[in-house]
């Protein structure tokens, strides 16, 4: 399969590239990204074909569907890594919580959240392409709590890659915080910034762009990459729990094959939501995405009048920070999708020189089709894990905002599955206080969480407050570039 380019060709580069060379130089013509330029059909036969399928051999066969140029022995090897999940056999547990509610679980793997979905076996894939060809890399991530530890766990100590990680001083929890600052291979940065998420992103992307920057990693002989979802390496492996998570609701027998279900993602960066309007396109019967989000609620704006208005925004800090961001990257893949190369470069430069866009009326109509979406307040938030955890249910800030759209913006009761993005161990700070605990540090909010339900820390989460922390820099916006030379070079 071919992929081809958001905002059109520049002349600089290929009109279409394989699979491989999309994920190893990202970023596409005039600051665009790849998608691919057909999707695969994952209809009725698709699915009827996986009724009792594994995991693996699910994403497999949708591997196989999208034609990557990826040989079986690196996709079996990549796909291995799903392995050491909790539950080999189960790595991604469906879990029902109302009569028509089913919670899928993406936080079983090793840094707790559901970005080891994608990037434990995109890691694999894209350190061994590297080595095939006996070029080094520079993988570049920003993180607004999660990424940064997957990407770091999946590149340690691996040949021919470097990783820098850059995240907001101050905006992360402390256990996503200290996933990242106390990692101790030697190919690995950590940097924190002073500023947003948005920050982190927007300096990622000037570097990715840098002729500067470029002309230090040519004298040094490696290329540049990222691990952020502008990467359709994440989005691909994004795309195959959602078929999961239909076929589960199947087993469980809430669904008969060819019945409609509604999806809701908690949305920051949109990557996840992306990979669900795909298959949502390619034939899973899906009757809407409905997006939730936090206090930073732009894509609720853009989703119900078609605005994306960033002139009086401000970035909020809320108790769910993953999805503290307003520029969401993968919103261009679906403005592509539905108005094609040369609106988006519209609308993107528009928003680029003015943090501004408006959809037509016409438009507007065209993504409500696929989405709907609500926000919820920190309070909401707080009200609706004390609710469940009551219940005997246990869920992190970012899967709460979940249930809000759930009670709200159904237009059918039709059987949903909402996606839980991370383990509550992450964010026991929040867990604590909605149930009324005092704790004076994350460390005692865990303790005290783990003894009232009967809960137990990961040794993955525990162990990180005996670790010796490895990386101290915070660094201004400016400063950033100079860090990175120094890495490189060193």
């Amino acid at each position: 399969m071919k992929f081809i380019e958001t905002r059109g060709n520049d002349g600089r580069k290929s009109e279409s590239v394989q699979f491989s060379e999309a994920i190893l130089d990202p970023l596409a013509s005039y600051g665009g990204l790849y998608v691919p330029k057909n999707l695969p059909d994952f209809g009725i036969d698709f699915l009827a074909k996986h009724k009792e399928s594994s995991y693996q051999e699910l994403a497999k066969s949708v591997l196989e569907a999208f034609d990557i140029d990826i040989k079986e022995s690196l996709i079996d090897a990549a796909l291995e890594r799903y392995s050491s999940f909790d539950d080999p056999n189960n790595p991604v547990p469906v879990t029902q919580v109302e009569d028509d509610l089913f919670i899928c679980e993406l936080y079983h793997g090793p840094t707790r959240a559901f970005k080891d979905m994608a990037l434990q076996p995109f890691g694999v894939i894209l350190s061994s392409l590297a080595q095939e060809r006996g070029e080094q890399y520079l993988i570049m991530a920003a993180t607004s709590g999660d990424t940064g530890p997957a990407t770091l766990e999946t590149f340690k100590n691996r040949e021919n890659i470097k990783v820098t990680c850059l995240y907001p001083a101050g905006g992360t929890s402390d256990v996503q915080r200290l996933q990242m600052v106390t990692e101790d291979a030697p190919n690995l940065k950590v940097i924190g910034i002073e500023g947003n998420f948005d920050d982190a992103q927007e300096a990622l992307k000037s570097l990715l762009a840098s002729k500067e920057f470029k002309d230090v990693l040519q004298r040094n002989e490696t290329k540049l990459s990222a691990a952020n979802s502008v990467n359709f390496g994440r989005i691909i492996f994004q795309t195959i729990y959602h078929i999961h998570s239909y076929l589960e609701l199947y087993r469980e027998g809430a669904i008969e094959l060819g019945d409609p279900i509604y999806l809701i993602v908690p949305s920051g960066n949109f990557g996840n939501a992306l990979g669900a309007y795909y298959v949502k396109v390619a034939g899973v019967p899906i009757e809407k995405i409905l997006i939730a989000s936090n206090a930073n609620n732009i894509l609720t704006e853009f989703i119900t009048t078609g605005k994306y208005d960033l002139r009086q925004k401000k970035l909020i800090q809320t108790n769910s920070p993953a999805m503290d961001i307003l520029k969401s990257s993968n919103v261009e893949r679906v403005l592509y999708d539905k108005f094609g190369a040369q609106r988006t470069k519209e609308l993107m430069d528009q928003l680029n020189s003015e943090n501004y866009y408006e959809l037509t009326a016409d438009e507007l109509k065209e993504i409500q089709k696929d989405f709907a979406a609500i926000f919820s307040s920190d309070e909401e938030v707080e009200e609706t894990i004390k609710e469940y955890l009551e219940r005997g249910y246990i869920m992190d800030p970012h899967t709460a905002t979940c249930i809000k759209a759930y009670r709200k913006i159904r237009e059918k009761m039709l059987p949903t599955v909402a996606y839980s993005t991370a383990e509550w161990t992450k964010f026991s700070p929040t867990i604590a206080k909605s149930v009324g605990l005092e704790a004076n540090s994350d460390k005692e909010a865990l303790d005290q969480i783990a003894s009232r339900f009967g809960l137990k820390i990961p040794e993955k989460i525990a162990s990180l407050y005996e670790k010796e922390i490895k990386h101290l820099k915070i660094v201004q916006k400016s400063d950033i570039m100079s860090e990175m030379i120094y890495f490189i070079e060193a």
